[in-house]
């Protein structure tokens, strides 16, 4: 009888118990689950078909040796002890995998060269040859365990690890490994819901990862017929027939289960994603089984004629706690789409924003996706539920709409695309709804005030999840044309610092400007809306003057002013991304950049050197900044003295410097009254749609005394 031997299958964090179920279902005996995998007996042939079978296992493991090491020494004598002549020889290349809980050996690459060298030391004196290392894709590969002083060395049956299937292009990183998109779907019971007839979407697929996985579970497909590679193929102790016979059988069943593949659909809203699911599902050889398309989130759709079936979906996390958050309206969107298109249909949502969905986990487990710890959220979704049409936060919902009512004829008379349509108006919500118009429609950003600490928690993210969830249908906005962010109170240039990575610029109108804005990447979009009626008189009173922008941002106000007939413009900011977008803003109102200066500069020290005059000034600077380009910090309260009287020695006779700040608590000097005009335009350089909220800003137009 071929001999038995003990084995471990390594598995991730949590998955264990499931690893040990699937290896009983292989046939294997002694099944026992241990700390990081499962222990189990078995021949070569079982160990074998464990490797190619297993879609959960990492790794499959056959002990060579166990010893005690108090140290390097000790871990070279006991890999000695070992015949590796059994194992490989100077022909053959090897790798070594150490790793340690309270090990006696802290420095893992330290303690693989010193079982390398015990492996190769051996080998070399008793042949007079030695084989050589090939960390990538070695002929053998050695794997040394080190709990305390208790050392355990095994032979690694898989080669590199037993997730990657062999579909996914060499070189693509993917947000999830393959056997974790498998753990998903037996936590689903997918194989359940095939033979009851359902079908399957993944409506936000990327690579296509967790629809693969489901056509070949429903497919009866072995998750490593496509690998051209594993650990135990050029080891001396190597079962070919064995081996053989296994992959004529697998081939044998994955024919049969091809006709038994259900409906299977994958979507996704990036395109460059998609066409990276159709080479994943093209390599795997399931381009006639799995329906993959470009759509958005909202859009998807269950399989035709598949009234039940699962959803598995492993949405975006974000990096940050707050870019977390934001993605609230991300899963609200998904809870809708389930609710709303896949009433009768389990869910799984790998979720690692802590963000909720809307429906309620009928069953929650952790789960680790590399580094992030996750929930897994299963939802049965009520076959009789159906959607209601309804609108939570009914007050908010009144309240926009008579706001954008009333708002109506002011933003039609007065051209206007980009508005703030809600501003903190019922305390409940504090939010600010902003509407910035493109030439294909509106898109929403909203931002959440951060709530005092007096306000219970629980019930905020009740409100804001209602106030999300009515926000899109209230102002007739697609619900993936919304952004949300939160805004907490910023000091000086965070307000400018990236936010995001998407990438993504609308083109909006304002007057008879085109700029550019993203509503994504920063905190603030490229676009102060509560500054736009000082932006219109610059573009009135610009005509063949000089116009100087500090602060200057992505430069509006300096768009404003040249395609107003400014003679020429200089716009002074630190920043070479916002210079940079003020350039794109000059190429996309056809401006040519000679007459309009871009320069990068602490503004204040370039004001002070500036020895030029220019009819109007916009001084419009942070409250408060520390950037690591300045030589000292600005604190607008402070420091607006000195910056005003070197912006009026640049001031023509007859200019206009307009100066303002957001400052809420902001007081200016009263000695500047002394000596220059000063006259507070406050109230008039606040536009309607900001008029609930009239210390958004604080606004003067200043001249020179004897003008």
């Amino acid at each position: 009888m071929p001999k038995s031997h003990p084995m471990f299958a390594t598995a991730p964090r949590g998955l264990e118990e499931m690893l040990a179920d699937e290896l009983q279902a292989l046939g294997l005996a002694q099944v026992r689950v241990r700390r990081g995998g499962v222990g189990f007996e078995a021949d070569l042939a079982g160990a074998y078909r464990a490797c190619l079978w297993s879609r959960v296992a990492n790794r499959i493991l056959l002990p060579l040796a166990e010893f005690e090491a108090d140290d390097d020494d000790g871990l070279y004598a006991g890999v000695r002890t070992i015949d590796w002549a059994d194992h490989l020889g100077s022909e053959n290349t090897l790798a070594v995998d150490f790793t340690g809980i309270k090990a006696a050996i802290s420095h893992s690459r330290f303690a693989e060269q010193r079982v390398k060298d015990a492996v190769v030391d051996q080998l070399r004196e008793a042949t007079g040859e030695r084989p050589s290392v090939d960390t990538i894709a070695p002929d053998v590969r050695i794997n040394v365990h080190m709990h305390a002083g208790e050392v355990t060395v095994a032979l690694d049956l898989s080669g590199e690890s037993l997730h990657r299937r062999g579909y996914r292009a060499p070189g693509t990183a993917a947000p999830m490994k393959e056997n974790l998109a498998a753990a998903i779907l037996l936590r689903g019971d997918w194989p359940g819901l095939v033979d009851a007839g359902g079908g399957f979407c993944d409506p936000m697929c990327g690579s296509g990862t967790i629809a693969i996985e489901a056509a070949w579970i429903a497919g009866d497909s072995a998750p490593g017929l496509l690998r051209t590679r594993f650990g135990f193929q050029h080891w001396r102790g190597h079962d070919d027939a064995a081996w053989k016979a296994l992959v004529d059988e697998a081939l044998d069943r994955q024919e049969a289960g091809l006709a038994r593949i259900p409906p299977i659909v994958a979507f996704d809203h990036d395109s460059a994603e998609i066409r990276l699911a159709l080479q994943n599902v093209q390599r795997a050889g399931l381009a006639k089984h799995v329906h993959v398309e470009g759509r958005e989130l909202g859009d998807a759709r269950p399989p035709k004629d598949c009234p039940t079936g699962l959803v598995a979906v492993n949405p975006p996390y974000g990096e940050r706690l707050a870019e977390q958050h934001e993605l609230l309206p991300l899963y609200l969107r998904l809870g809708e789409t389930l609710r709303r298109h896949f009433p009768g249909w389990r869910a799984m949502v790998l979720n690692g924003s802590g963000c909720q969905v809307g429906l309620k986990p009928e069953r929650t487990w952790q789960m680790d996706n590399g580094p992030i710890q996750c929930r897994l959220e299963r939802f049965e979704i009520a076959a009789d539920a159906g959607y209601a049409e309804r609108l939570p936060a009914e007050d908010l919902v009144n309240r926009v709409r008579k706001n954008r009512r009333q708002l109506g004829k002011w933003l039609r008379r007065n051209d206007i695309d980009c508005y703030r349509v809600y501003d903190a108006d019922i305390p409940e919500y504090a939010l600010a709804v902003d509407v910035y118009g493109t030439d294909d429609g509106d898109w929403l950003h909203v931002q959440e005030y951060e709530p005092p600490a007096t306000v219970d928690a629980r019930q905020a993210q009740s409100r804001l999840r209602g106030a999300l969830t009515a926000l899109p249908e209230a102002l007739d906005v697609p619900h993936e044309r919304m952004v949300f962010k939160v805004r907490r109170r910023q000091r000086g240039r965070e307000q400018y610092e990236r936010h995001a990575e998407q990438g993504r610029f609308l083109t909006v109108r304002e007057g008879h400007c085109r700029l550019l804005v993203n509503l994504t990447d920063h905190l603030d979009t490229g676009l102060f809306l509560d500054h736009r009626t000082v932006r219109l008189w610059l573009a009135e009173n610009a005509a063949g003057r000089s116009m100087l922008n500090l602060f200057s941002y992505t430069g509006a106000a300096t768009i404003h002013a040249a395609v107003g007939g400014a003679r020429s413009t200089t716009s002074v900011d630190l920043s070479r991304t916002y210079l940079d977008w003020f350039k794109r803003n000059l190429a996309l109102n056809g401006l040519d950049d000679g007459p309009h200066r871009a320069i990068r500069a602490d503004v204040a020290e370039w004001l002070a050197q500036c020895r030029e005059r220019f009819d109007l000034i916009f001084l419009d600077p942070p409250s408060f900044s520390n950037s690591k380009k300045m030589d000292s910090a600005l604190d607008i309260q402070r420091d607006h003295g000195g910056l005003i009287r070197n912006a009026m020695r640049c001031l023509a006779a007859d200019g206009v410097l307009v100066f303002s700040t957001n400052l809420r608590k902001f007081r200016l000097d009263d000695d500047l009254a002394d000596e220059y005009r000063i006259e507070d335009r406050t109230a008039w350089s606040i536009p309607n749609d900001f008029e609930r909220n009239r210390k958004i800003h604080q606004c003067w137009f200043i001249r020179h005394a004897e003008s």
